[in-house]
């Protein structure tokens, strides 16, 4: 057995001794045999093809599968490797099934250290083997490699290829003092470097740490991970030690078995940005394409007006998509993100000669807004107070009615983008959301329940969110018995003043899209109830409040989505759907069915809908369909070890499981990796994103946090979480 002698760098090999030959059950290490897995496992395999290749691997044996009852072997290759019982020696699992190109089974069978004396061997072997049986019943193959104790001074993990952040350019280490094995288990989170491949230290984490490992030591671990892909044709997660000398030692090295997704080059920008003001929640595919499509056709035209894009760009990109049924936006389509290079979009005269084209039209159409905003509310208004009740509409109407509704909304998403981009309003200018509160204030104050505030004043729609689920939730009542109309006033104005900085946030992208409106035009939406007769139809003319023009068409753009809820609906109760199963077609689907009477499609009752979503990222890029947010520090201390974003139940792993547990705990225990296939999320308020808990959860793709501060007390079991696991920014969620 040779090793590399490290201090000296200079190649200089030192012999180790050999251990010998001492029959078919113990194999040392430099033999040929050590390095088939099928016989000596890949751990052992692994290790003999390193030594093999000069890199600095303790001597040792292993034990095939099978060759255990041979003690009289078993007896002198103990003796020898432990010098007569005075040096502790490390008896670790091999088998085939772990430490693949497909699994790494990390931490999942057992590994005793220090171990001492003969009986002590023989006890540490069979805990081994023992450990082959899986919760399932069956056993694996297991070898037992067995090698010196080593006392390191410092130990940890170095990953050859960031898997975390899905970069092949970067290596990541996570280093503790002592060895590696409180890293691995999860008890200690180590000091996380980041290096080049050449070994220049790129950042540490946390910054502040003492220098547990020095530049010399990062360095030198740098050629060895590169070594090591060398000898194996690919980045390795190794486990490492210096022992007291400085000598580096190499004791694990395996394939890295789950990279995080990375986003391609070029890839959009995305984030809910403004959209979110109108489309909140997790939509329907029916509802993508009622709300979402018009959105984005409206915001193009806008930016296509405005000289923001060019139109070969927007004719190919959307301004507005959907990803796991949530609204998101382009954010450098709409200027809510940078250019990627700044200088370069300086010296490209293509912006410049794009919006010189359109000056003419937005220099005429500034002066003009005003009035077509006027205008558009006025043509909605009175095409809503004309719709029939939809029961009284023929399956022709009803579809005619939609298509006028998605067109309506393109004009109108278009006009308020304009609006908020090109017109002034004044500070204090009145929103529509504002004057919705007030509504529902006086409501609640004349005993109206909130359901049926809307039929009192369809204003207050402008704080509903659109869904064909069920009514919009309207906020907690706004005003106490004691608080009086200075109470209303002051909710009143803090609502106001919100909309008005999401309306601001929104001009300054150059586009926006809301749900509030104008005052000075009359309007009804047919088919809200009255409170005094349930099963009419309310067409009572409305007097809305003053109004901006932007503001003005937000409102309307709300009360055609309810007329559309409101079709959709009696459309379904034709055709015998529920709100939900009606919101599984798409729009084509729909109109056909209605129109043509052409029976529906054949896997509608397969189709279910997505489950529950965790909110997008403010900023994030999509690979491979997967959502990789942007990276921004986190308040909670929380980091992301493996990528997803769920919502889900917080279990502590006892009592009852939830249907979407989110499993919250101190330590990432290996003992929980049972529990891994059946979670939906895993957060734990220590760990390293190197430990095998850690790798186990990035292989079954379960998202994943750790560090995550005080995580225990502040998500009690049965409380809803939602969690990012690319990001480690995980948030309390009201309950379902």
């Amino acid at each position: 057995m040779t090793t590399l002698d490290e201090r000296q760098g200079d190649g200089r090999i030192a012999a180790r001794g050999r251990a010998g030959a001492y029959g078919p059950a113990a194999v040392p290490l430099d033999e040929p045999a050590a390095a088939l897995p099928h016989r000596a496992g890949s751990k052992a395999a692994n290790l003999a093809r390193a030594a093999r290749a000069g890199l600095p691997v303790l001597p040792g044996f292993v034990i095939p599968d099978g060759s255990e009852d041979d003690t009289i072997a078993l007896r002198r290759a103990w003796d020898e490797l432990s010098e007569g019982g005075a040096r502790p020696l490390v008896v670790r699992s091999s088998s085939p099934q772990e430490d693949t190109q497909e699994s790494s089974l990390a931490g999942q069978f057992a590994s005793v250290l220090d171990v001492r004396g003969w009986r002590d061997f023989l006890t540490a072997v069979r805990a081994v083997l023992d450990s082959a049986r899986r919760p399932g019943g069956e056993t694996a193959p297991m070898a037992v490699l067995v090698q010196p104790m080593l006392a390191a001074r410092v130990g940890g993990v170095m990953f050859g290829a960031d898997p975390v952040e899905g970069r092949a350019d970067r290596m990541l280490v996570s280093a503790v003092r002592g060895g590696p094995d409180s890293l691995v288990s999860g008890e200690q989170a180590g000091t996380n470097y980041w290096l080049s491949r050449s070994g220049r230290l790129l950042r540490t984490e946390p910054p502040t740490a003492d220098a547990v490992l020095t530049r010399g030591e990062l360095f030198r671990l740098a050629r060895l991970a590169r070594r090591a892909r060398r000898v194996f044709g690919g980045p390795q997660d190794i486990e490492f030690g210096f022992d007291g000398d400085g000598r580096l030692w190499l004791f694990q090295s395996r394939p890295i078995t789950a990279m995080a997704a990375r986003p391609a080059r070029g890839a959009r920008l995305l984030g809910p940005g403004p959209v979110a003001e109108t489309l909140p929640e997790q939509l329907l595919p029916l509802e993508e394409d009622l709300w979402v499509t018009p959105m984005a056709r409206g915001l193009a035209a806008a930016l296509d007006i405005g000289g923001s894009a060019p139109r070969r760009l927007l004719r190919r990109v959307p301004v507005v998509t959907t990803v796991g049924g949530r609204a998101a936006a382009d954010l450098r389509l709409l200027g809510a993100a940078p250019p990627r290079h700044r200088w370069l979009a300086l010296l490209n005269p293509a912006p410049g000669a794009r919006r010189l084209g359109a000056a003419w039209r937005v220099g005429r159409l500034s002066a003009a807004l005003p009035g077509l905003a006027t205008d558009l509310v006025a043509d909605v208004d009175r095409h809503l107070a004309g719709v029939p009740a939809p029961a009284e509409l023929t399956a022709a109407d009803l579809t005619a009615e939609l298509r006028w509704t998605r067109r309506a909304l393109v004009s109108l998403h278009a006009q308020e983008a304009l609006a908020g981009a090109l017109l002034r309003e004044p500070p204090r200018s009145r929103t529509a959301a504002g004057a919705a509160l007030s509504a529902l204030a006086q409501a609640q104050a004349r005993g109206v329940p909130d359901e049926r505030a809307a039929a009192e004043d369809p204003v207050v729609l402008a704080l509903t969110a659109p869904s064909l689920r069920g009514p919009g939730r309207l906020p907690e009542r706004v005003a106490s018995g004691a608080g009086g109309d200075g109470e209303r006033r002051e909710v009143a104005a803090g609502v106001a003043a919100t909309t008005e900085a999401g309306a601001a946030a929104a001009t300054g992208a150059g586009a926006g899209a809301g749900g509030d409106g104008l005052g000075h035009a009359s309007a009804s939406v047919p088919g809200i109830e009255s409170p005094t007769a349930p099963t009419a139809v309310r067409h009572t003319t409305h007097r809305s409040p003053a109004l901006p023009p932007r503001e003005a068409l937000r409102l309307r753009v709300r009360w055609v989505q309810e007329l559309q809820v409101r079709l959709v609906r009696e459309g379904g109760r034709r055709l015998g759907l529920g709100a939900e199963r009606v919101g599984m077609l798409r729009w084509r689907e729909l109109g056909t069915v209605l129109e043509d009477g052409v029976s529906l499609p054949g896997d509608l009752h397969s189709r279910v809908p997505q489950g529950a979503s965790a909110p997008l990222p403010d900023a994030f890029r999509l690979a491979d369909g997967k959502v990789v947010a942007e990276r921004h520090g986190d308040a909670d201390g929380g980091r992301g070890v493996s990528g997803g974003r769920v919502v889900g139940t917080v279990w502590d792993g006892s009592g009852p499981r939830p249907p979407d547990p989110v499993l919250v705990v101190r330590t990432l225990d290996p003992a929980l990796a049972p529990l891994l296939p059946r979670l939906t999320g895993l957060i734990a308020q220590t760990g390293s994103p190197l430990s095998h808990l850690a790798v186990l959860a990035r292989e079954f793709g379960l998202p994943a946090v750790v560090g995550a501060t005080d995580a225990v007390r502040r998500f009690p079991p049965g409380s809803r979480v939602a969690m990012d696991g690319g990001t480690g920014d995980v948030r309390a969620e009201e309950p379902r």
